[in-house]
């Protein structure tokens, strides 16, 4: 679906709705933004510059959010489909967007319309694949830290993953579908869309994933233990810092308001050896260890991919700048 085809569809979808009239106009000259569309709603008229796009990426937030910031009247998102965390953040940051199906959210001093019944239009055939089950997201991971691994053999990476060996036939078989793997020779893959790979990856973590895994909530026995929690002797061949904590190790930005931990210690392990205690409303998440440790992995912190996926899935606006100085140092040249 080309630009024009999106914004066409969007705004026929808005009038049809909604009886909202929409007219657009698109810059001859290149620009940041791709046109400028106005809005008519009853007797109040509403100019925003847009930008066209058939998606919205995580890691993209940042550089709207900028955007947003220097135009006087904001800016608009007109996309053929937006993910609900991308939303979320945009929302969180009053940014406007226009789906194509018809779904809107804008909101200044005077107006705010926010509607989101309208169901996806479906940007091209493809069905779900077990790639992105709460079993193959394992296997994407591993395929996404170490690329080496989409060429192993396959029950080699079922052993790695802890899944079956039909299983890896099926997931290898819906990245090759989906266009995130690509043939080199017969016997040879590589990965494909990488960007795009790892929004699917993070969003599908945190929805099918992430609440499997995790083993509960705790607080420290003292309180001060959560000031100094640099200081706590982690087990690093069993127990690894993740999210905030992690954001801050890796990147000297973030002060965390919540510690993650992810451990393949037992709940009475973890209460011995760092004085935790069970606690629903408590500072600390900690979640089982879905991945197995290669050779030289030896840092108190997880990879630097899946402690972007904790950040970029806070709804923090710290949280999504920390996910971000990661994606640029650790992430950018490798996906």
């Amino acid at each position: 679906m080309n630009e024009e085809k999106i914004i066409h569809k969007a705004l026929e979808a808005l009038n049809l709705n909604t009886n909202i009239k929409g007219t657009w106009q698109s810059f001859e000259q290149p620009k940041n933004e791709d046109g400028k569309l106005l809005l008519v709603i009853g007797n109040t008229k509403l100019v925003y510059l847009i930008k066209i796009r058939k998606e919205v990426r995580l890691q993209q937030i940042n550089q709207l959010i900028d955007f947003n910031e220097r135009e006087k009247n904001g800016i608009m998102i007109v996309a053929a489909r937006l993910f609900p965390k991308v939303k979320e953040e945009l929302r969180r940051n009053k940014i406007a967007y226009l789906e194509a199906n018809g779904n809107i959210f804008l909101k200044n001093k005077d107006t705010l319309i926010w509607i989101e019944a309208n169901k996806p239009l479906e940007i091209d055939t493809k069905t779900t694949t077990r790639a992105f089950t709460k079993t193959g997201l394992k296997v994407v991971y591993q395929f996404l830290t170490n690329e080496q691994w989409v060429n192993k053999p396959y029950r080699q990476i079922a052993e790695q993953t802890g899944t079956g060996i039909g299983n890896v036939t099926n997931i290898i078989k819906g990245l090759l579908q989906d266009g995130f793997l690509l043939p080199i020779t017969k016997n040879e893959y590589k990965l494909s869309n990488k960007e795009k790979l790892l929004d699917k990856w993070a969003i599908a973590y945190e929805e099918k994933l992430k609440g499997i895994i995790k083993i509960g909530t705790f607080r420290f026995l003292k309180e001060e233990d959560f000031i100094n929690w640099k200081k706590l002797p982690l087990n690093t061949g069993s127990t690894l810092w993740g999210g905030e904590a992690a954001g801050d190790l890796l990147t000297n930005f973030l002060r965390p308001a919540e510690l993650t931990l992810y451990t393949t210690e037992t709940r009475n392990e973890l209460i011995k050896n760092y004085k935790l205690l069970p606690d629903e409303k408590g500072n600390i998440k900690v979640y089982q260890k879905f991945w197995k440790e290669e050779d030289g992995d030896d840092k108190a912190w997880a990879n630097p991919l899946l402690v972007y996926a904790d950040l970029i899935n806070k709804n923090d606006r710290r949280c999504t700048e920390t996910a971000q100085k990661i994606y640029d140092e650790y992430l950018q040249n490798k996906i």
